[in-house]
């Protein structure tokens, strides 16, 4: 088995340099190289991040939301209609007008009554505050720890100012204690993630947080195989330098502490911007198309390193999209509405909405007249009462 992995998967001439084998990175007494079986160690360590991530959101989160005011939404519960509910869990969530029509029907009841049951059962199913409040605290904990010792593990290296230094010596860079504990740990986390995606707050942008996991979890373990550690830990801090503030900040807007959410928001997307837009392109990924080129000619590892981080930055133009749209609201509106890719509840108004434009337009003008009549019968009545108080210039 090992002798196939080497042949097709571990071949030194996918991802090594030309020139270079991997008996050129064998360990010695002096010095210590990467080795792609290190990655088995992030799988275990992904558990036990998931084992502590339970208790740290049931001892440390959830009281932490008690403290700061979180509160629940007050749900209404669905009636039981076990045909609905066969549709909910088999067919789908948000039927068609044609299935409720046909639903109605099958079950004697309003189509009104058949659309608030499957808004109603949604809700029930949508994670409540305080689960949100507990995971964002999980992660604003581990990506601010991660960013202060990404700090201490880089800012005393040359490659941390220059990034020419990235490829010193390339691939033959030891493998430092530091850089070591840094990509497992980063890898676990993902790893994590990964593992408990279908358990986590699923939003809008669901499908592109898998395509980023699995795009972290194949760049940091190449990187890592591959020996371009120095450029990985660039990338795991531009990385961590704005999630933790963006994850504070939910924390905020879910205790309800909205002024602060939307300061720190405003923080983050200039941190984000700056970091994920210039820093990341001009930065990173340009000492690995150019300066990498200086000490060695292309090969399949160097366009497959290239590939990833441009899937990086993709996801990079479609979240600064959705912040800046974020951003645009907070300077015309003067608030901060919702995160955009947040899954919002169906309230009872947005029903009421809907069914509003369900009726005839008789009834509607009918009822737009008779509140037409109040506003007017009530302005004349405020009229009479003015003409009824003294002048100014009797008192």
């Amino acid at each position: 088995m090992s002798s196939v992995l080497d042949k097709w998967l571990w071949h030194h001439e996918y991802w090594l340099p030309p020139g270079i084998t991997w008996k050129d990175m064998e360990d010695s007494e002096h010095a210590r190289y990467p080795r792609p079986r290190d990655l088995a160690i992030a799988i275990p360590y992904a558990f036990v991040f998931i084992a502590v991530r339970f208790l740290f959101e049931r001892f440390i989160a959830l009281p932490l939301s008690k403290h700061m005011g979180v509160k629940e939404k007050s749900r209404k519960i669905a009636p039981s209609q076990p045909t609905l509910e066969k549709v909910y869990a088999t067919q789908n969530t948000c039927p068609k007008k044609s299935v409720l029509l046909a639903l109605s029907k099958q079950c004697d009841i309003p189509v009104q009554q058949v659309t608030t049951w499957f808004r109603h059962r949604r809700n029930q199913d949508r994670p409540s505050i305080t689960q949100k409040f507990c995971e964002a605290s999980w992660r604003f904990a581990f990506y601010l720890l991660a960013f202060v010792a990404g700090l201490c593990v880089l800012l005393d290296k040359p490659w941390f100012w220059d990034q020419k230094e990235c490829w010193k010596g390339y691939p033959q860079q030891m493998l430092l204690p530091s850089h070591y504990w840094y990509y497992m740990i980063e890898l676990a986390f993902y790893w994590s993630l990964l593992l408990r995606v279908s358990l986590d707050v699923k939003r809008k942008d669901f499908k592109e947080q898998i395509i980023h996991h699995i795009a972290t979890i194949f760049l940091i373990g190449f990187s890592y195989c591959a020996n371009y550690i120095r450029v990985g830990t660039l990338v795991m801090l531009v990385h961590d330098a704005s999630d933790y503030i963006m994850e504070c900040a939910k924390m905020l807007n879910y205790a309800g502490w909205r002024r602060s959410c939307d300061v720190l928001f405003v923080a983050f997307a200039v941190v984000f911007l700056i970091t994920r837009l210039i820093i990341f392109p001009n930065v990173v990924i340009y000492t690995t198309f150019y300066h990498s080129m200086e000490v060695f000619q292309p090969f399949f590892g160097y366009y497959f390193f290239n590939v990833l981080l441009m899937i990086l930055q993709l996801l990079h133009i479609f979240w600064a999209y959705l912040i800046l749209r974020m951003v645009a609201k907070f300077v015309f509106v003067g608030k901060i509405d919702k995160d955009e890719r947040s899954d919002d509840e169906e309230s009872d108004e947005a029903e009421e909405v809907e069914d509003g434009r369900m009726e005839s337009k008789s009834a509607s003008s009918t009822n737009h007249n008779g509140v037409l009549n109040k506003m007017t019968n009530g302005m004349r009545s405020k009229s009479n009462e003015r003409n009824k108080l003294p002048k100014a210039s009797s008192l």
